[in-house]
């Protein structure tokens, strides 16, 4: 199982509504997160906005392409992306840049 763990930036003054968007994920967006492979998935936000992403996966680059795929995950990315800075014209699951994993203890 391969460990993923990212970075993103949410804006300063929409920490509170993303945290409200997060706190009602869609039905039919968890579904594709689960169908394509995204395990263990958790989301931490920390007040200055920073955000780190964590899941595990049999692959990232194939469970990327099977949200990819779906018509929910097209929707979701279109209404988050104002909620990031820094993205420069990507989608927020485009910059997902995985971090490289240093340590790990069972």
């Amino acid at each position: 199982m391969q460990r993923v763990c990212f970075l993103l930036k949410v804006r300063a003054d929409r920490l509170d509504e993303y945290r409200e968007r997060h706190a009602a994920v869609w039905p039919e967006m968890r579904e594709a997160l689960s169908a394509t492979g995204w395990h263990n998935y958790s989301l931490f936000l920390r007040e200055d906005g920073l955000l780190v992403g964590y899941l595990e996966t049999e692959d990232f680059a194939a469970a990327q392409a099977g949200m990819e795929a779906t018509g929910v995950n097209a929707r979701w990315q279109a209404e988050m992306a104002p909620f990031f800075e820094a993205l420069d014209g990507a989608r927020p699951d485009e910059a997902m840049k995985p971090l490289g994993e240093v340590f790990h203890l069972d």
